[in-house]
């Protein structure tokens, strides 16, 4: 049973938009998790992480995706050492390979990975706002 699509709050979106490196998990066909560092963007048309980069369709990680669809994608940083605040999104769900899709930026592939959230954990977004 799939569960259902979660929709990420303003502040959710705003930290977002700040970043744009995070690590996507997949699984394997052996069931080994797999992670990576990837390039992406908030969709906001459609509510979902999409995920892009050079030679995407060649990659494990999208490999993956055609035997194990669940996904984890984990954002977060420092706002601050002194004191130690971590902000962090982390978002499950389900993923997509997508082929033929128009790069949203130069040198990407015309592959991306599109993730439904279906969990977000969030906190220490309160830093993002006012700049």
């Amino acid at each position: 049973m799939t569960e259902a699509s979660v929709t990420l709050s303003a502040d959710q979106v705003a930290y977002l938009d700040t970043q744009r490196l995070g690590r996507l998990a997949t699984v394997n066909p052996r069931v080994a998790p797999q992670n990576s560092p990837v390039g992406f963007r908030y969709n906001a048309e459609l509510g979902t992480i999409d995920i892009g980069g050079r030679n995407l369709g060649a990659s494990k990680k999208f490999r993956n995706l055609a035997t194990n669809d669940r996904v984890a994608f984990v954002v977060d940083d420092l706002a601050s050492v002194q004191p130690w605040v971590v902000r962090c999104v982390e978002i499950r769900g389900r993923a997509e390979a997508l082929t033929g899709v128009a790069p949203w930026a130069p040198g990407m592939s015309p592959e991306l990975i599109r993730i439904h959230p279906e969990r977000v954990i969030a906190f220490g977004l309160e830093s993002v706002q006012g700049g």
